[in-house]
């Protein structure tokens, strides 16, 4: 990537300036990185280890934490640096690979969530064909497109932004290295660059959004024509909570992005970002993981092994 402008380095203006506030929001995102680390790292571990969740629906959960490990790591890191150490300068390229990556993982986790409601269709619809209809290689050429649109996507808002100008301030009112403030603080014309950005984001949220909800549709037409009460209620629930956390993730996202850049207010922003960068990655194993109960036998199993090893050993 050539730099033209003469930029070397931008400065982060974080989320606050008050000192008061440094120290106790380092503490409350150093908290929720290590539940992010742990619980994601630890359900893909988890699902690794265990054969009984070697199917497609817990393949897709295992690359959703390998996901929201991925962008949370991107982002959070820096934050508590600049918290902790008032560290908030970031080179050029740095800025660049940050975005890459956070843009790269986070377009990954949309087609994801996608892919995991069709195989719930699958599963909830049309239960006689899923073992033929979910596949190994199915379920792999679902992940590997997730993963190949996802940093293609990334190329190309990369390769957007970051052939802009930079020549006046270099100070990025955020707490990481995001399109918004990048287009806000770039002196060239960026209305081609906000289109780009607008149609290419539009499209992908409105494929993922599409997908999500006419399998919901079919899910739910389907749950209507149970007869067990139990059954429907407990559907219910699974669902809502799984369509709660994607109202969060795709609200958040279509917030930050399909809105021009005259509308953004910077500090609300910076709100929603902490939501879809730090927190949703953090819920997500509870989410879509903790609560099923396949999932807490193979935890408590795996608890019970390594509490045997440990009697023996000593």
């Amino acid at each position: 990537m050539e730099n033209s402008t003469g930029v070397t380095d931008f400065l982060l203006a974080g989320l606050t300036d008050d000192p008061e506030l440094q120290i106790p929001l380092f503490t409350v995102f150093l908290l929720i990185y290590i539940i992010t680390v742990v619980g994601n790292v630890g359900m893909m571990q988890l699902i690794l280890l265990d054969s009984r969740l070697h199917t497609p629906m817990y393949f897709f959960l295992s690359n959703l934490s390998l996901v929201d490990f991925g962008y949370s790591s991107a982002v959070t890191p820096k934050v508590m640096a600049g918290l902790l150490l008032r560290d908030k300068v970031i080179s050029y390229n740095a800025c660049a690979t940050q975005f890459f990556f956070f843009a790269g993982f986070i377009t990954v986790e949309s087609f994801l969530l996608a892919s995991m409601a069709y195989d719930c269709y699958a599963a909830v619809c049309k239960p006689l064909h899923y073992t033929t209809t979910m596949t190994t290689s199915v379920c792999a050429c679902l992940a590997i497109g997730c993963y190949v649109c996802g940093f293609l996507n990334a190329s190309i808002h990369t390769g957007n932004i970051f052939r802009l100008s930079f020549c006046q301030s270099h100070v990025i009112d955020h707490f990481f290295c995001d399109a918004p403030p990048l287009l806000a603080l770039s002196c060239s014309d960026s209305h081609i660059s906000e289109m780009v950005i607008f149609f290419v984001v539009g499209f992908n949220a409105l494929f993922s959004i599409l997908v999500i909800l006419i399998s919901y549709l079919f899910i739910f037409i389907t749950i209507l024509r149970m007869h067990s009460s139990e059954g429907r209620q407990k559907a219910f629930s699974t669902c809502a909570s799984h369509l709660t956390a994607v109202s969060i993730f795709y609200g958040t996202v279509i917030f930050m992005y399909l809105q021009p850049s005259s509308s953004h207010s910077m500090g609300t922003d910076k709100m929603a970002s902490v939501f879809y960068t730090m927190v949703i990655p953090m819920l997500n194993p509870l989410v879509y993981s903790l609560r099923n109960k396949e999932v807490k036998n193979a935890l408590k199993k795996s608890v019970g092994k390594a509490k045997s090893s440990l009697g023996f050993m000593y």
